[in-house]
């Protein structure tokens, strides 16, 4: 049963959800900021954020400043997908839930030498996303389907790859902030190829930014900036594909640059 406390910040209208959830029945919590008042006649907005306690409460409070009337978006809702510990990025869980299966040969050494954590649970997590907490969601809300947003970050920018080449009907936005391409190899670059070939076909719509700081380390500046290259032969085929490089900004302290981005990105009607 799912339990819901409310949590008084970053402002009124936040809630924490407590479930259990995909195939291993793990513990999950859902933080949600949702506007007051009547919802659009077309539904609410949605965000999934990944990594929920690292980015709820900035792109929470993000929304409600944005959002402001007269001038703002529409209101949005916003759920962040957090774990138990409470962690800003908690690796055990975070590892095994964005990443495709993986060798060990073809991952990186760690920076303190030690394993990588189980990995490989992208599809599963990818179900429960899709099965569990989407519907849990829209069960909560009025939701508009056509302008649901997922948005990850290293990472999780690369489940948000993975899930438009996948399965590129699950939201209308998807939204990869420093991707980490390079998981087991680059095998990625795999699923985008087949992508590329398969989407013209779908009849979707989709549109796909991806973030990164100009001073992130080694190659993922480099990496990102491949993408929108290697999926030019869809922009007229219904993919618009972005890339904003933030000056001056590192792995970590891009993310309020990139989550402002991800609103305008989310809910400009243009």
């Amino acid at each position: 049963m799912n339990t819901t406390r409310e949590l008084g910040y970053p402002h009124p209208g936040c809630e924490e959800y407590i479930i259990y959830a995909g195939e291993r029945r793990l513990e999950y919590r859902i933080l949600i900021s949702h506007p007051s008042g009547e919802a659009p006649p077309e539904g609410y907005p949605v965000i999934y954020a990944l990594d929920g306690h690292a980015l709820f409460h900035t792109l929470a409070e993000s929304a409600r400043l944005q959002t402001r009337k007269p001038h703002g978006y529409d209101p949005v809702v916003i759920a962040g997908i957090g774990y138990p510990s409470g962690e800003p990025f908690d690796m055990k869980r975070r590892c095994y839930d964005f990443t495709m299966p993986a060798e060990e040969d073809k991952l990186p050494k760690r920076p303190d030498g030690s394993q990588w954590p189980e990995s490989g649970g992208a599809d599963s997590f990818l179900d429960l996303l899709e099965k569990e907490i989407m519907p849990m969601i829209s069960g909560l809300f009025p939701v508009d389907a056509k302008r649901q947003a997922l948005f990850g970050h290293s990472l999780g920018g690369l489940l948000v790859l993975h899930a438009l080449f996948t399965r590129p009907y699950l939201v209308t936005h998807f939204a990869a902030g420093s991707p980490s391409v390079w998981w087991n190899d680059y095998a990625l670059l795999a699923e985008l190829e087949q992508f590329t070939m398969v989407y013209p076909s779908s009849g979707l719509q989709r549109k796909l930014m991806i973030t990164i700081g100009a001073d992130e380390r080694g190659h993922m500046v480099e990496d990102a900036g491949k993408l929108p290259g290697l999926l030019a032969s869809l922009a007229d085929q219904g993919l618009q594909t972005c890339l904003s490089e933030f000056a001056g900004e590192s792995h970590v302290s891009v993310l309020p640059a990139a989550l402002s981005r991800l609103l305008r990105f989310a809910l400009d009607k243009d």
